[in-house]
């Protein structure tokens, strides 16, 4: 799920952070140009690693800061097929679910990788439109804060697009789509056995 990657980067460093030690303000102008982006095939810069060399230092004429070379390496989120993550809720409806690992939001479940069989419709508790695994052993429903199993099916790196229309969803330069169609799949108590939860909570 994570990884280490080496990257290069021309780096630009502005004179206000020219009183801090060169290493630390390096660090800084990387942490605000990479964390929290995606890189395309890559994936999502989490932080960044280690610096493991540092090169130039030239004023280039009108500039009025040094320009360094940078080969660095950051902590990444990339998860590969097949692998199986938890993660939380976020949102759902008849398309399927939209989940979140707190850090990333995009990951979608399609309805074609739900349990089977399952259906979408009114929740009598909650009076909510949910999920329902229709299993041979009753109807699980996919609600709360428990942690939901999921295996990733792909990972897509949509092209930045030239127009936006209205009302349209934010653009996710990084999609996750998940599966939790699979034994062990789905809830996580939909797998505990009754006397395992006994012991828990004994």
């Amino acid at each position: 799920m994570f990884v280490l990657s080496s990257l290069s980067h021309i780096l630009r460093l502005p004179p206000d952070l020219l009183n801090l030690p060169l290493e630390v303000s390096i660090r800084c102008q990387l942490e605000k140009l990479f964390v929290d982006k995606v890189i395309a095939k890559l994936g999502l810069c989490v932080s960044v690693y280690d610096l493991r060399k540092i090169k130039g230092g030239f004023i280039d004429a009108g500039r009025g800061a040094p320009t360094y070379e940078v080969e660095f390496r950051v902590v990444v989120f990339r998860p590969f097929v097949g692998e199986v993550i938890s993660a939380k809720l976020k949102h759902q409806d008849e398309t399927g679910l939209v989940l979140t690992l707190g850090f990333f939001d995009d990951i979608y479940v399609p309805a074609a990788y739900m349990q089977q069989p399952s259906t979408y419709k009114l929740d009598s508790a909650t009076n909510q439109n949910l999920w329902f695994w229709l299993s041979d052993y009753g109807e699980f429903v996919i609600d709360g804060d428990e942690e939901i199993r999921f295996q990733v099916q792909s990972v897509n790196y949509p092209p930045l697009p030239l127009e936006v229309p209205e009302n349209s969803k934010p653009f996710a330069p990084m999609v996750v789509t998940g599966s939790i169609c699979g034994d062990g799949l789905g809830l996580f108590s939909w797998w505990v056995d009754e006397n395992e939860e006994e012991e828990e909570e004994q």
